[in-house]
């Protein structure tokens, strides 16, 4: 999934560069303003911006947001956990149990249930959990995750699964 929204970004990214041309390209690709002094005598100051639609890097903020999302450390315990309580202890905690697997606390998700683990650390594509809350085969019952909240548990999963 994280793959498809990048290559999505990309070609929209190149397709706002072929349609929009700047007027001007700096003469250096530097995020970084010019001196005062070089800024005065090159350019006057109201024509030293370029619109965001003209702009000669349009990939780059959406390849920058994309990554520090990517990047942003996921929490168990501020993120993924009240997940799993509100969406996924009723079958999966208490009095109730389905196919042996605990969703309690991080011991219990990380015991696996009675098919064998359901997290491999680091790897989302094969976590049996990613899978089935990707695919929307669980939670069986009551409202499915959200596409931000599955997100936040494919990040988890591919983070390395921390108890963090």
């Amino acid at each position: 999934m994280k793959t498809k929204l990048l290559i999505f970004t990309l070609i929209l990214g190149l397709l706002t560069a072929c349609t929009a041309q700047p007027t001007e390209v700096p003469a250096s690709p530097s995020t970084e303003e010019p001196a005062p002094a070089t800024q005065a005598s090159t350019n006057p100051p109201t024509d030293t911006a370029i619109p965001p639609a003209e702009s000669p890097l349009p990939t780059q903020e959406p390849i920058a947001t994309a990554e520090a999302a990517a990047s942003a450390t996921v929490s168990f315990a501020n993120d993924i956990l009240p997940i799993i309580k509100s969406r996924c202890v009723n079958c999966h905690g208490g009095e109730r149990v389905e196919e042996g697997l605990l969703l309690r606390s991080y011991s219990e998700l990380m015991a696996g249930s009675d098919n064998g683990p359901v997290i491999i650390p680091g790897d989302a594509e094969n976590s049996l959990l990613v899978e089935l809350v990707v695919s929307q085969k669980m939670p069986k019952r009551g409202p499915k995750l959200t596409p931000p909240q599955v997100q936040l548990i494919v990040d988890w999963v591919n983070q390395g699964a921390l108890d963090n």
